[in-house]
Protein backbone atom coordinates (compact mmCIF):
# COMPACT_ATOMS: atom_id res chain seq x y z
CA UNK A 1 0.00 0.00 0.00
CA UNK A 2 1.02 3.47 -1.08
CA UNK A 3 2.03 6.06 1.81
CA UNK A 4 2.24 9.65 1.80
CA UNK A 5 2.69 12.99 3.69
CA UNK A 6 0.36 15.43 4.47
CA UNK A 7 1.17 17.57 2.05
CA UNK A 8 1.78 14.93 -0.76
CA UNK A 9 -2.15 13.58 -0.04
CA UNK A 10 -3.55 17.50 0.11
CA UNK A 11 -1.47 17.63 -3.60
CA UNK A 12 -3.00 14.84 -4.74
CA UNK A 13 -6.61 15.13 -4.12
CA UNK A 14 -6.34 19.41 -4.99
CA UNK A 15 -6.65 20.53 -1.04
CA UNK A 16 -5.60 22.58 1.75
CA UNK A 17 -2.82 20.59 4.56
CA UNK A 18 -4.77 22.15 7.07
CA UNK A 19 -7.97 20.40 5.61
CA UNK A 20 -6.40 16.84 5.55
CA UNK A 21 -5.89 17.66 9.18
CA UNK A 22 -9.41 19.15 9.98
CA UNK A 23 -10.98 15.92 8.37
CA UNK A 24 -8.75 14.11 10.95
CA UNK A 25 -9.55 16.52 14.15
CA UNK A 26 -13.76 15.81 12.95
CA UNK A 27 -12.96 11.68 12.41
CA UNK A 28 -13.73 12.21 8.77
CA UNK A 29 -10.61 9.99 8.06
CA UNK A 30 -8.92 7.31 10.28
CA UNK A 31 -6.18 8.75 12.21
CA UNK A 32 -3.26 8.10 10.41
CA UNK A 33 0.42 6.57 12.05
CA UNK A 34 2.95 8.73 12.82
CA UNK A 35 6.77 8.44 12.24
CA UNK A 36 9.21 8.99 14.98
CA UNK A 37 9.89 12.58 13.87
CA UNK A 38 6.16 13.18 14.33
CA UNK A 39 5.07 13.43 10.92
CA UNK A 40 1.64 11.88 9.60
CA UNK A 41 1.45 8.64 7.12
CA UNK A 42 -1.40 8.58 5.31
CA UNK A 43 -1.85 5.61 3.13
CA UNK A 44 -4.43 4.79 -0.03
CA UNK A 45 -7.49 4.28 2.18
CA UNK A 46 -6.85 8.03 3.25
CA UNK A 47 -7.00 8.68 0.24
CA UNK A 48 -10.27 7.30 -0.88
CA UNK A 49 -11.80 8.20 2.21
CA UNK A 50 -11.17 12.07 1.57
CA UNK A 51 -12.38 11.63 -1.94
CA UNK A 52 -15.92 9.86 -0.18
CA UNK A 53 -15.68 12.99 2.14
CA UNK A 54 -15.61 15.22 -0.27
CA UNK A 55 -18.57 13.84 -2.57
CA UNK A 56 -20.64 13.89 0.37
CA UNK A 57 -20.12 17.34 1.66
CA UNK A 58 -20.52 18.76 -2.06
CA UNK A 59 -24.26 19.35 -2.05
CA UNK A 60 -25.66 21.22 0.93
CA UNK A 61 -29.29 19.63 2.01
CA UNK A 62 -30.12 20.56 5.32
CA UNK A 63 -33.69 19.80 5.65
CA UNK A 64 -35.04 16.71 7.87
CA UNK A 65 -31.55 16.06 9.35
CA UNK A 66 -30.16 15.11 5.67
CA UNK A 67 -26.73 16.96 6.69
CA UNK A 68 -26.02 14.70 9.79
CA UNK A 69 -27.20 12.01 8.00
CA UNK A 70 -24.06 12.23 5.29
CA UNK A 71 -21.81 13.26 8.46
CA UNK A 72 -22.50 9.91 10.42
CA UNK A 73 -21.94 8.07 6.97
CA UNK A 74 -18.48 9.44 6.24
CA UNK A 75 -17.89 8.73 9.62
CA UNK A 76 -19.23 5.15 9.68
CA UNK A 77 -16.88 4.44 6.23
CA UNK A 78 -13.64 5.83 8.10
CA UNK A 79 -14.18 2.95 10.88
CA UNK A 80 -14.05 0.61 7.63
CA UNK A 81 -17.82 -0.30 8.20
CA UNK A 82 -18.20 0.10 4.57
CA UNK A 83 -21.50 -1.97 4.64
CA UNK A 84 -23.27 -0.18 7.34
CA UNK A 85 -22.20 3.11 5.42
CA UNK A 86 -23.78 1.54 2.00
CA UNK A 87 -26.84 0.81 3.96
CA UNK A 88 -26.98 4.49 5.69
CA UNK A 89 -26.36 5.81 1.86
CA UNK A 90 -29.86 3.75 0.56
CA UNK A 91 -31.37 5.12 3.42
CA UNK A 92 -30.08 8.79 2.91
CA UNK A 93 -30.85 8.42 -0.33
CA UNK A 94 -34.71 7.46 -0.05
CA UNK A 95 -34.98 10.16 2.51
CA UNK A 96 -33.84 12.39 -0.47
CA UNK A 97 -36.40 10.87 -2.85
CA UNK A 98 -38.94 11.62 -0.32
CA UNK A 99 -37.86 15.23 0.26
CA UNK A 100 -38.41 15.32 -3.89
CA UNK A 101 -41.90 13.49 -3.26
CA UNK A 102 -43.26 16.55 -0.71
CA UNK A 103 -41.37 19.03 -2.98
CA UNK A 104 -43.72 17.81 -6.12
CA UNK A 105 -46.93 17.59 -3.45
CA UNK A 106 -46.61 21.23 -2.46
CA UNK A 107 -46.69 22.63 -6.37
CA UNK A 108 -49.50 19.64 -6.94
CA UNK A 109 -51.34 21.09 -4.22
CA UNK A 110 -50.88 24.84 -4.85
CA UNK A 111 -51.83 24.80 -8.60
CA UNK A 112 -55.26 23.29 -7.40
CA UNK A 113 -55.42 25.62 -5.39
CA UNK A 114 -55.39 28.35 -8.20
CA UNK A 115 -57.53 26.47 -10.26
CA UNK A 116 -59.75 26.43 -7.59
CA UNK A 117 -63.02 28.58 -8.21
CA UNK A 118 -65.23 26.32 -6.26
CA UNK A 119 -64.64 28.96 -3.11
CA UNK A 120 -67.53 31.98 -2.53
CA UNK A 121 -65.71 34.97 -2.39
CA UNK A 122 -66.61 37.41 -0.07
CA UNK A 123 -67.82 34.86 2.78
CA UNK A 124 -65.14 34.46 4.97
CA UNK A 125 -63.54 37.41 7.32
CA UNK A 126 -61.34 35.94 10.10
CA UNK A 127 -59.37 37.37 12.76
CA UNK A 128 -55.65 36.75 13.00
CA UNK A 129 -56.01 33.86 15.71
CA UNK A 130 -58.46 32.19 13.53
CA UNK A 131 -57.25 32.80 10.28
CA UNK A 132 -54.06 31.14 11.95
CA UNK A 133 -56.24 28.24 13.41
CA UNK A 134 -57.88 27.39 10.02
CA UNK A 135 -55.09 27.35 8.25
CA UNK A 136 -53.14 25.27 11.23
CA UNK A 137 -50.31 27.36 11.86
CA UNK A 138 -48.74 29.65 14.40
CA UNK A 139 -49.76 33.22 14.97
CA UNK A 140 -45.79 33.57 14.67
CA UNK A 141 -45.68 31.92 11.58
CA UNK A 142 -48.38 34.31 10.08
CA UNK A 143 -46.93 37.40 10.95
CA UNK A 144 -43.28 36.42 9.72
CA UNK A 145 -44.94 36.17 6.41
CA UNK A 146 -46.17 39.13 6.69
CA UNK A 147 -43.30 40.63 7.82
CA UNK A 148 -41.98 39.58 4.42
CA UNK A 149 -44.17 40.03 2.39
CA UNK A 150 -46.29 37.22 1.12
CA UNK A 151 -49.28 38.28 2.46
CA UNK A 152 -50.78 41.81 2.44
CA UNK A 153 -53.98 42.01 4.99
CA UNK A 154 -56.41 44.54 4.89
CA UNK A 155 -57.33 46.18 7.82
CA UNK A 156 -60.71 47.26 9.11
CA UNK A 157 -61.38 51.10 10.61
CA UNK A 158 -60.39 50.38 13.96
CA UNK A 159 -57.03 48.94 12.47
CA UNK A 160 -57.96 44.86 12.95
CA UNK A 161 -56.87 42.71 10.62
CA UNK A 162 -59.38 40.69 8.51
CA UNK A 163 -58.64 37.67 6.58
CA UNK A 164 -60.80 36.95 3.40
CA UNK A 165 -60.82 34.04 1.01
CA UNK A 166 -58.08 34.91 -1.08
CA UNK A 167 -56.02 35.16 1.89
CA UNK A 168 -56.62 32.07 3.24
CA UNK A 169 -56.33 30.17 -0.29
CA UNK A 170 -52.80 32.40 -0.20
CA UNK A 171 -52.07 31.03 3.61
CA UNK A 172 -52.88 27.44 2.30
CA UNK A 173 -50.20 27.85 -0.57
CA UNK A 174 -47.78 29.09 1.71
CA UNK A 175 -48.13 26.56 4.40
CA UNK A 176 -47.68 23.69 1.85
CA UNK A 177 -44.91 25.29 0.29
CA UNK A 178 -43.21 25.70 3.75
CA UNK A 179 -43.86 22.20 4.85
CA UNK A 180 -42.08 21.05 1.90
CA UNK A 181 -39.51 23.23 2.45
CA UNK A 182 -39.15 26.35 -0.28
CA UNK A 183 -37.58 29.01 1.21
CA UNK A 184 -39.91 32.30 1.85
CA UNK A 185 -37.91 33.99 -0.93
CA UNK A 186 -38.36 31.59 -3.68
CA UNK A 187 -42.15 30.83 -2.40
CA UNK A 188 -42.64 35.27 -2.35
CA UNK A 189 -40.38 34.82 -5.92
CA UNK A 190 -43.51 32.52 -6.86
CA UNK A 191 -46.36 34.65 -5.92
CA UNK A 192 -45.09 37.88 -7.30
CA UNK A 193 -44.79 36.21 -10.91
CA UNK A 194 -48.55 34.45 -10.58
CA UNK A 195 -49.44 38.13 -9.69
CA UNK A 196 -48.17 39.42 -12.97
CA UNK A 197 -48.36 36.11 -15.16
CA UNK A 198 -51.14 33.47 -14.04
CA UNK A 199 -49.74 31.66 -16.84
CA UNK A 200 -46.26 31.16 -15.54
CA UNK A 201 -45.05 28.05 -14.69
CA UNK A 202 -45.03 27.61 -10.83
CA UNK A 203 -42.88 24.97 -11.15
CA UNK A 204 -39.88 26.42 -12.94
CA UNK A 205 -40.69 29.77 -11.61
CA UNK A 206 -40.26 28.57 -7.89
CA UNK A 207 -36.75 26.68 -8.46
CA UNK A 208 -35.33 30.25 -10.32
CA UNK A 209 -33.63 32.43 -8.32
CA UNK A 210 -33.59 36.06 -9.92
CA UNK A 211 -30.01 36.95 -11.35
CA UNK A 212 -29.83 39.94 -9.18
CA UNK A 213 -30.49 38.07 -5.64
CA UNK A 214 -27.62 38.78 -3.56
CA UNK A 215 -27.63 35.45 -1.40
CA UNK A 216 -29.25 32.58 -2.63
CA UNK A 217 -29.94 29.42 -0.57
CA UNK A 218 -30.44 25.88 -1.45
CA UNK A 219 -34.28 25.50 -0.40
CA UNK A 220 -34.25 29.27 -3.10
CA UNK A 221 -33.74 26.32 -6.08
CA UNK A 222 -34.99 22.68 -4.14
CA UNK A 223 -35.78 21.26 -6.60
CA UNK A 224 -32.16 20.97 -8.39
CA UNK A 225 -30.60 20.89 -5.65
CA UNK A 226 -32.66 18.09 -4.25
CA UNK A 227 -31.86 16.41 -8.18
CA UNK A 228 -28.30 17.07 -7.32
CA UNK A 229 -28.55 15.60 -3.81
CA UNK A 230 -29.87 12.38 -5.40
CA UNK A 231 -27.32 12.14 -7.90
CA UNK A 232 -24.39 12.92 -5.49
CA UNK A 233 -25.86 10.09 -2.94
CA UNK A 234 -25.91 7.73 -6.19
CA UNK A 235 -21.67 8.82 -6.44
CA UNK A 236 -20.98 7.84 -2.95
CA UNK A 237 -23.03 4.44 -3.36
CA UNK A 238 -20.79 3.76 -6.16
CA UNK A 239 -17.22 5.19 -4.20
CA UNK A 240 -18.09 3.08 -0.94
CA UNK A 241 -18.56 -0.06 -3.56
CA UNK A 242 -15.42 0.89 -4.69
CA UNK A 243 -14.04 1.04 -1.19
CA UNK A 244 -15.39 -2.05 -0.13
CA UNK A 245 -13.65 -4.00 -2.76
CA UNK A 246 -10.31 -2.02 -2.26
CA UNK A 247 -9.77 -2.28 1.28
CA UNK A 248 -10.69 -4.65 4.22
CA UNK A 249 -13.62 -4.53 5.75
CA UNK A 250 -14.06 -3.64 10.04
CA UNK A 251 -17.32 -3.86 11.08
CA UNK A 252 -16.86 -4.58 14.74
CA UNK A 253 -17.04 -1.21 16.60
Amino acid sequence: MNTYKTSEIAHCIGIHPNTVRLYEELELIPKPERKENGYRIFTDFHMEQIKFARIALKVEVLQNGLRKQAIVIIKTSALGNFSKAICLTEYYLQQIKNEQQNAEEAIAITEKLLLDDSQETGTTFLTRKEAADYSQISIDALRNWEMNGLLTVKRKQNGYRVYGDEDIRRLKIIRSLRCANYSLSAILRMLNTLSRNPEADIRQVIDTPKQNDDIISVCDKLLTSLHCAEQNAKVMLAHLEKMKKQFPENPTF
